[in-house]
């Protein structure tokens, strides 16, 4: 008879956080920290809406600034709570209270959005208020976290302390720009400064101070659900664009069902590319190439919202609602799902390092044919082509690099996780 196992732990006191073990079997995602995710759904929702706007208006620099604005401060907190949680979560009352005070800072930052992209448009003094004090919200809790850390693991004190100082002392000049307002010629260059401060903050702490006990097959879960996430926003732009070609006067047309099979047929592309490599496998072998394949999911994430964005245009267009022509809606999809290829391929050399030149140069090839037919549905709407056409053609873009994945890749691929 087997012996029965130990009763759950039902409550949540304080604990000690030592640390979780890197190699740690069957480490997933907690439901705090799928609860966490679903606030990011409304902060992305925000900058996709107010990017889709300001490009039907013709007015492109506001909404890609407001955006990238919007799209950084979000994504860079959402990464620095993963970091800590893949290393130190311990789930006690104090970090669920942690959380939920940094969820309430992604909702203020959510709010701010709007006055953001408005300032911008309106030629006045960027409005960042709101959406600073957000940040801070979000970010203060997770300092004194990397805090109460290095007083229970005195082994990477050092590391620990390094994080928690960072993040304070550019909370600081964050919170002084708020309560001083200095005019725009000194606003800019500071928040630069105060940026660069918060980058460099994972640089100097994992690379120069030792590193953290983060899990491998964790960090890339958790990217994986963010990444997710932002797909959503293209289903919702597809949805939209549904919505407003069959309840319009012709109800469901060609046109319609062709959006349809685009834009979802664009974001199951996308998925698809981003889960081919097993990117967890890879950083259990080789953790220090997470830093380079970690920072450039912000400009991935940014770009996956963006055609979501994109996609929202085109409804706008579709209803009669924009300016741009059709060639302009068009590159609103094709621009940021050229950026997500490209990124993509930086990424897959980055972790996979494939060693044989031809593997490199069918991996070049691959990016290359997408490119040309991104071009392509850009000539066809400068020609005339329906909007729906132009967006299948756009579709067939990372549908060229599954196939060649599919066909001929993979082999490459095994190889280089082979070595």
């Amino acid at each position: 008879m087997s012996a029965l196992s130990p009763a759950p732990v039902l409550n949540h006191p304080r604990r000690r956080l030592v640390g979780r073990d890197p190699s740690e079997a069957h480490r997933a995602a907690t439901p705090l920290e799928l609860l966490f995710d679903l606030v990011f759904v409304v902060a992305f929702g925000e900058a996709a809406d107010g990017l889709a706007h300001h490009l039907a208006e013709g007015h492109v620099r506001v909404g890609v600034l407001g955006f990238g604005i919007a799209m950084l401060a979000v994504s860079w907190a959402w990464g620095s709570y993963s970091w800590f949680s893949s290393a130190y979560d311990e789930d006690d009352w104090l970090s669920r209270i942690a959380t939920a005070v940094q969820m309430l800072g992604v909702a203020i930052v959510a709010l701010g959005l709007p006055d953001v992209f408005a300032s911008l448009d309106h030629h006045e003094p960027l409005a960042y208020q709101l959406l600073v004090v957000g940040y801070v919200v979000m970010r203060v809790p997770m300092a004194l976290q990397w805090l109460r850390a290095s007083q229970h693991d005195p082994g990477r004190r050092t590391t620990l302390r390094s994080y928690a100082a960072t993040i304070a002392l550019a909370q600081a000049g964050w919170t002084a720009l708020v309560v001083l307002a200095p005019p725009g010629r000194v606003a800019v260059p500071v928040a630069v400064l105060l940026a660069g401060l918060e980058v460099s903050g994972p640089l100097v702490a994992e690379r120069r101070k030792g590193g953290t006990p983060w899990h491998a097959g964790h960090i890339a879960e958790r990217y994986g659900l963010l990444t997710i996430i932002s797909l959503g926003e293209g289903v919702f732009g597809t949805v939209a664009a549904l919505s407003a070609l069959v309840h319009g006067p012709s109800g469901w047309t060609v046109d319609a069902a062709l959006v349809g099979v685009a834009g979802l047929g664009l974001t199951f592309a996308v998925w698809w590319m981003y889960f081919t490599v097993p990117s967890g496998s890879v950083l259990e072998r080789h953790r220090a190439r997470v830093l380079h394949w970690s920072y450039g999911h912000h400009l991935l994430l940014a770009s996956i919202v963006a055609i979501g964005a994109g996609l929202h245009v085109a409804a706008l267009a579709l209803e009669g609602h924009t300016r741009l022509g059709a060639t302009g809606v068009v590159l609103t999809v094709a621009v940021p799902l050229g950026v997500v290829m490209v990124v993509l391929h930086v990424q897959w050399t980055a972790l996979a390092r494939p060693g044989h030149a031809l593997g490199r140069t069918f991996d070049v090839g691959l990016t290359c044919g997408g490119a040309l037919v991104l071009a392509a549905a850009v000539g066809l709407a400068a020609l005339g082509a329906p909007i729906a056409v132009c967006l299948v053609v756009v579709a067939v873009a990372p549908a060229v690099a599954i196939a060649g994945f599919e066909t001929v890749g993979h082999r490459q691929l095994a190889l280089a996780l082979e070595r």
